[in-house]
């Protein structure tokens, strides 16, 4: 986060990682090949998190986790995120769609009380 705001990064957020499928079993193998001392204690962590499993894909709780360790890790990056500036939610974001118009299916007649005149 502290390179992130250093970059210039406004805003921040966290996902917890997700592992469906064999994405589950690459990440397992690639820790045992890379970082084998700590692999056990990195996918216990992600179990913890996802009820016992590397992945969650219940909504609501697939994104965030769920549990202790979940909970913990979402209030470490927002204090860390506070501490940086990075958990600002100003309107600059906001999204305008007052100028935007249903695209016309190929073929379809004009509206015949539409405003626009494109």
């Amino acid at each position: 986060l502290e390179r992130s705001a250093a970059a210039g990064v406004s805003r921040a957020g966290c996902l917890l990682i997700r592992l469906p499928r064999e994405v589950g079993e690459l990440f397992d193998a690639w820790l045992r090949t890379h970082v084998p001392d700590r692999a056990e204690h990195v996918l216990s962590l992600i179990r913890q998190c996802r009820g016992g499993r590397l992945n969650d894909p219940e909504f609501g709780s697939r994104m965030t986790g769920r549990g202790p360790v979940a909970e913990l890790l979402a209030q470490r990056f927002r204090v860390a995120a506070r501490r940086l500036g990075l958990d600002r939610h100003d309107s600059g974001w906001d999204l305008d769609a007052s100028r935007f118009r249903r695209p016309r299916l190929p073929g379809s007649q004009f509206d015949l009380f539409e405003q626009d005149s494109s």
